[in-house]
Protein backbone atom coordinates (compact mmCIF):
# COMPACT_ATOMS: atom_id res chain seq x y z
CA UNK A 1 0.00 0.00 0.00
CA UNK A 2 1.52 3.48 -1.18
CA UNK A 3 1.70 6.56 0.84
CA UNK A 4 -1.22 8.14 -1.76
CA UNK A 5 -3.22 5.17 -1.86
CA UNK A 6 -6.90 6.06 -1.71
CA UNK A 7 -5.78 9.91 -0.66
CA UNK A 8 -7.93 12.41 -2.58
CA UNK A 9 -6.43 15.28 -4.09
CA UNK A 10 -8.05 18.22 -5.33
CA UNK A 11 -6.34 20.61 -7.60
CA UNK A 12 -7.46 23.63 -9.58
CA UNK A 13 -6.72 23.99 -13.12
CA UNK A 14 -5.19 20.55 -13.69
CA UNK A 15 -6.31 20.23 -17.07
CA UNK A 16 -2.44 20.57 -18.76
CA UNK A 17 0.76 21.46 -17.63
CA UNK A 18 2.32 21.74 -13.92
CA UNK A 19 -0.89 20.46 -12.55
CA UNK A 20 -1.64 17.57 -15.16
CA UNK A 21 1.59 16.07 -14.31
CA UNK A 22 1.58 16.78 -10.41
CA UNK A 23 -2.18 14.85 -10.68
CA UNK A 24 -0.31 12.34 -13.11
CA UNK A 25 2.48 11.46 -10.73
CA UNK A 26 -0.28 10.94 -7.18
CA UNK A 27 -2.68 8.82 -9.44
CA UNK A 28 0.78 6.77 -10.20
CA UNK A 29 0.95 5.72 -6.49
CA UNK A 30 -3.34 5.18 -6.25
CA UNK A 31 -4.30 8.36 -5.71
CA UNK A 32 -7.80 10.34 -6.17
CA UNK A 33 -7.32 13.13 -8.28
CA UNK A 34 -10.19 15.92 -8.50
CA UNK A 35 -9.70 17.87 -11.53
CA UNK A 36 -11.26 21.53 -10.85
CA UNK A 37 -11.26 23.41 -13.89
CA UNK A 38 -13.44 25.39 -16.87
CA UNK A 39 -12.14 23.45 -19.98
CA UNK A 40 -15.11 21.30 -21.02
CA UNK A 41 -14.35 21.54 -24.84
CA UNK A 42 -10.90 21.23 -26.57
CA UNK A 43 -9.22 24.02 -27.60
CA UNK A 44 -5.90 23.94 -30.05
CA UNK A 45 -3.97 26.36 -28.46
CA UNK A 46 -4.07 24.66 -24.90
CA UNK A 47 -5.01 21.47 -25.48
CA UNK A 48 -6.63 19.18 -22.78
CA UNK A 49 -10.35 19.43 -21.00
CA UNK A 50 -11.55 18.42 -17.52
CA UNK A 51 -12.86 14.98 -18.77
CA UNK A 52 -9.45 14.12 -20.77
CA UNK A 53 -7.23 15.09 -17.91
CA UNK A 54 -9.16 12.29 -15.89
CA UNK A 55 -9.28 9.75 -18.35
CA UNK A 56 -5.19 10.18 -18.31
CA UNK A 57 -5.19 10.08 -13.83
CA UNK A 58 -6.85 7.04 -14.49
CA UNK A 59 -5.21 5.36 -17.12
CA UNK A 60 -2.01 5.87 -14.73
CA UNK A 61 -3.49 4.06 -11.66
CA UNK A 62 -5.48 6.21 -9.93
CA UNK A 63 -9.18 7.48 -9.53
CA UNK A 64 -10.43 10.72 -11.18
CA UNK A 65 -13.36 13.35 -11.06
CA UNK A 66 -14.31 15.98 -13.19
CA UNK A 67 -15.75 18.80 -11.97
CA UNK A 68 -15.95 22.29 -13.84
CA UNK A 69 -15.35 24.64 -11.89
CA UNK A 70 -14.63 28.51 -12.31
CA UNK A 71 -12.32 29.20 -9.47
CA UNK A 72 -13.35 33.21 -8.85
CA UNK A 73 -16.85 31.84 -8.05
CA UNK A 74 -17.76 30.90 -4.75
CA UNK A 75 -20.92 28.76 -5.57
CA UNK A 76 -18.98 26.29 -8.26
CA UNK A 77 -15.94 25.90 -5.55
CA UNK A 78 -18.30 24.81 -2.99
CA UNK A 79 -20.22 22.63 -5.54
CA UNK A 80 -16.53 20.82 -6.61
CA UNK A 81 -15.58 20.53 -2.76
CA UNK A 82 -18.70 18.92 -1.90
CA UNK A 83 -18.62 16.44 -5.07
CA UNK A 84 -15.24 15.70 -4.46
CA UNK A 85 -16.48 14.53 -0.43
CA UNK A 86 -19.68 13.13 -1.64
CA UNK A 87 -17.31 11.34 -3.99
CA UNK A 88 -14.34 9.98 -2.30
CA UNK A 89 -15.35 10.84 1.23
CA UNK A 90 -13.25 13.98 2.39
CA UNK A 91 -10.07 15.82 1.15
CA UNK A 92 -6.32 14.80 2.21
CA UNK A 93 -4.44 17.45 0.03
CA UNK A 94 -4.86 20.46 -2.11
CA UNK A 95 -3.26 21.92 -4.91
CA UNK A 96 -3.57 25.82 -6.03
CA UNK A 97 -2.37 25.50 -9.66
CA UNK A 98 -4.31 27.64 -11.37
CA UNK A 99 -3.03 30.46 -12.16
CA UNK A 100 -3.90 33.72 -14.99
CA UNK A 101 -0.55 35.37 -16.19
CA UNK A 102 -0.60 38.97 -18.35
CA UNK A 103 3.32 40.73 -18.20
CA UNK A 104 2.26 44.34 -19.33
CA UNK A 105 3.59 47.37 -17.69
CA UNK A 106 1.30 49.21 -15.40
CA UNK A 107 -0.56 52.05 -18.07
CA UNK A 108 -0.90 48.75 -20.15
CA UNK A 109 -2.54 46.31 -18.41
CA UNK A 110 -6.75 46.96 -18.43
CA UNK A 111 -8.10 46.68 -15.33
CA UNK A 112 -10.17 43.63 -16.37
CA UNK A 113 -6.91 41.69 -16.98
CA UNK A 114 -5.60 43.20 -13.37
CA UNK A 115 -8.79 41.57 -11.86
CA UNK A 116 -8.40 38.29 -13.55
CA UNK A 117 -5.47 37.85 -12.47
CA UNK A 118 -5.99 38.29 -8.53
CA UNK A 119 -9.47 36.76 -8.71
CA UNK A 120 -7.63 33.44 -10.36
CA UNK A 121 -4.12 33.68 -8.50
CA UNK A 122 -4.80 35.25 -4.83
CA UNK A 123 -8.95 35.23 -4.33
CA UNK A 124 -8.89 31.49 -5.95
CA UNK A 125 -5.77 30.53 -3.88
CA UNK A 126 -7.67 31.80 -0.77
CA UNK A 127 -11.00 30.73 -2.20
CA UNK A 128 -10.15 27.08 -2.91
CA UNK A 129 -8.22 26.89 0.61
CA UNK A 130 -11.22 28.16 3.03
CA UNK A 131 -13.82 25.92 1.26
CA UNK A 132 -11.25 22.56 1.86
CA UNK A 133 -9.71 23.07 4.82
CA UNK A 134 -12.95 21.84 7.17
CA UNK A 135 -12.04 18.51 5.56
CA UNK A 136 -8.11 18.85 4.92
CA UNK A 137 -8.76 18.86 8.92
CA UNK A 138 -10.47 15.85 9.19
CA UNK A 139 -7.15 14.22 7.17
CA UNK A 140 -4.49 12.24 8.21
CA UNK A 141 -1.81 14.04 6.74
CA UNK A 142 -3.19 17.16 4.94
CA UNK A 143 -1.48 19.21 2.74
CA UNK A 144 -2.24 22.75 0.52
CA UNK A 145 0.64 23.64 -2.19
CA UNK A 146 0.82 26.19 -3.39
CA UNK A 147 2.52 26.66 -7.08
CA UNK A 148 4.16 30.44 -6.16
CA UNK A 149 7.40 31.91 -6.00
CA UNK A 150 9.31 32.37 -2.67
CA UNK A 151 8.21 35.08 -0.33
CA UNK A 152 11.87 36.61 -0.38
CA UNK A 153 11.56 37.89 -3.90
CA UNK A 154 9.35 40.26 -2.73
CA UNK A 155 11.82 43.17 -3.91
CA UNK A 156 11.86 46.13 -6.75
CA UNK A 157 13.67 43.99 -9.53
CA UNK A 158 10.65 41.48 -9.70
CA UNK A 159 7.72 44.29 -9.37
CA UNK A 160 8.99 46.95 -11.57
CA UNK A 161 8.13 45.77 -15.06
CA UNK A 162 4.72 43.83 -14.50
CA UNK A 163 3.78 45.00 -10.89
CA UNK A 164 0.13 43.60 -11.54
CA UNK A 165 1.18 39.51 -12.06
CA UNK A 166 3.82 40.00 -9.56
CA UNK A 167 1.20 41.13 -7.12
CA UNK A 168 -1.18 38.56 -7.49
CA UNK A 169 1.29 35.50 -7.64
CA UNK A 170 3.37 37.02 -4.58
CA UNK A 171 -0.59 36.91 -3.32
CA UNK A 172 -0.64 33.11 -3.50
CA UNK A 173 2.60 33.40 -1.60
CA UNK A 174 1.12 35.64 1.28
CA UNK A 175 -1.55 32.87 1.53
CA UNK A 176 1.26 30.26 2.45
CA UNK A 177 2.67 32.86 5.17
CA UNK A 178 -0.75 33.52 6.84
CA UNK A 179 -2.41 30.44 6.93
CA UNK A 180 0.52 28.21 7.51
CA UNK A 181 0.93 29.89 10.59
CA UNK A 182 -2.90 29.84 11.33
CA UNK A 183 -2.76 25.73 11.04
CA UNK A 184 0.58 25.32 11.84
CA UNK A 185 0.94 21.55 13.38
CA UNK A 186 -2.73 20.47 11.80
CA UNK A 187 -2.03 20.99 8.27
CA UNK A 188 1.36 21.27 6.32
CA UNK A 189 1.02 24.65 3.88
CA UNK A 190 3.83 25.33 1.73
CA UNK A 191 4.73 27.00 -1.80
CA UNK A 192 6.73 25.05 -4.58
CA UNK A 193 8.81 27.32 -7.66
CA UNK A 194 10.84 25.75 -10.62
CA UNK A 195 14.05 27.24 -10.94
CA UNK A 196 13.29 27.40 -14.78
CA UNK A 197 10.62 28.14 -16.93
CA UNK A 198 8.10 24.89 -17.79
CA UNK A 199 7.20 23.88 -20.94
CA UNK A 200 3.17 24.46 -20.48
CA UNK A 201 1.19 25.78 -23.33
CA UNK A 202 1.13 28.81 -21.30
CA UNK A 203 4.84 29.54 -21.44
CA UNK A 204 5.02 28.51 -25.38
CA UNK A 205 1.91 30.72 -26.45
CA UNK A 206 3.32 33.58 -24.27
CA UNK A 207 6.61 34.21 -23.15
CA UNK A 208 8.01 33.08 -26.85
CA UNK A 209 7.50 30.25 -28.56
CA UNK A 210 9.66 27.56 -29.31
CA UNK A 211 12.96 29.29 -28.41
CA UNK A 212 11.77 29.33 -24.77
CA UNK A 213 10.19 26.30 -24.78
CA UNK A 214 13.90 24.71 -25.59
CA UNK A 215 15.25 26.46 -22.87
CA UNK A 216 12.44 24.72 -20.36
CA UNK A 217 12.34 21.50 -18.42
CA UNK A 218 9.66 19.35 -18.66
CA UNK A 219 6.46 19.46 -15.87
CA UNK A 220 7.26 16.42 -14.47
CA UNK A 221 10.30 17.82 -12.14
CA UNK A 222 7.32 20.06 -10.62
CA UNK A 223 5.59 17.01 -10.30
CA UNK A 224 8.25 14.81 -8.83
CA UNK A 225 9.31 17.61 -6.24
CA UNK A 226 5.34 18.24 -5.00
CA UNK A 227 5.32 14.26 -4.76
CA UNK A 228 8.16 14.07 -1.97
CA UNK A 229 7.11 17.36 -0.08
CA UNK A 230 3.29 15.85 0.12
CA UNK A 231 5.33 12.47 1.62
CA UNK A 232 6.27 14.63 4.85
CA UNK A 233 4.74 15.06 7.79
CA UNK A 234 1.96 18.14 7.70
CA UNK A 235 3.25 19.10 11.43
CA UNK A 236 6.27 19.54 10.83
CA UNK A 237 6.50 20.52 7.00
CA UNK A 238 5.10 23.98 6.72
CA UNK A 239 5.48 27.69 5.94
CA UNK A 240 8.30 26.70 3.39
CA UNK A 241 9.11 28.03 -0.08
CA UNK A 242 10.32 25.38 -1.79
CA UNK A 243 12.55 25.88 -4.97
CA UNK A 244 12.57 22.22 -7.38
CA UNK A 245 15.58 21.56 -7.80
CA UNK A 246 16.91 22.35 -3.92
CA UNK A 247 13.74 20.13 -3.15
CA UNK A 248 15.02 16.86 -5.55
CA UNK A 249 18.68 17.42 -4.01
CA UNK A 250 17.53 17.27 -0.44
CA UNK A 251 15.99 13.93 -1.83
CA UNK A 252 19.19 12.76 -2.99
CA UNK A 253 18.45 13.70 -6.47
CA UNK A 254 20.79 16.12 -8.19
CA UNK A 255 21.04 14.82 -11.96
CA UNK A 256 17.95 16.88 -13.62
CA UNK A 257 19.09 15.61 -17.07
CA UNK A 258 15.60 13.52 -17.91
CA UNK A 259 13.57 16.98 -17.16
CA UNK A 260 15.24 18.62 -20.15
CA UNK A 261 12.64 19.45 -22.82
CA UNK A 262 15.25 19.53 -25.16
CA UNK A 263 18.46 18.49 -24.58
CA UNK A 264 21.64 20.28 -24.76
CA UNK A 265 20.06 23.32 -24.69
CA UNK A 266 20.74 26.33 -21.85
CA UNK A 267 18.23 26.98 -19.63
CA UNK A 268 16.25 29.97 -18.58
CA UNK A 269 15.73 30.80 -15.07
CA UNK A 270 11.75 31.18 -14.59
CA UNK A 271 10.44 34.71 -12.76
CA UNK A 272 11.73 35.42 -9.00
CA UNK A 273 14.63 33.38 -9.17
Amino acid sequence: MTTFKNKTVFISGGTRGIGHAIGMRLAQEGANIVIAAKSTEPNPKIPGTIFTAAADMEKAGGKALAVKCDIRDEAEVINAVNKAVETFGGIDILINNASAINLSPTLALEMKRYDLMQDINTRGTFLCSQKCIPYLLKAENPHILNLSPPISSINEHWFKNHVGYSIAKFGMSLCVLGMSGEYHGKIGINALWPRTTIATAAVQNLLGGNSIMNASRKPEILADAAYYILKRDAKTTTGNYFVDDELLASEGITDLSQYAYAPGHDLAPDFFI
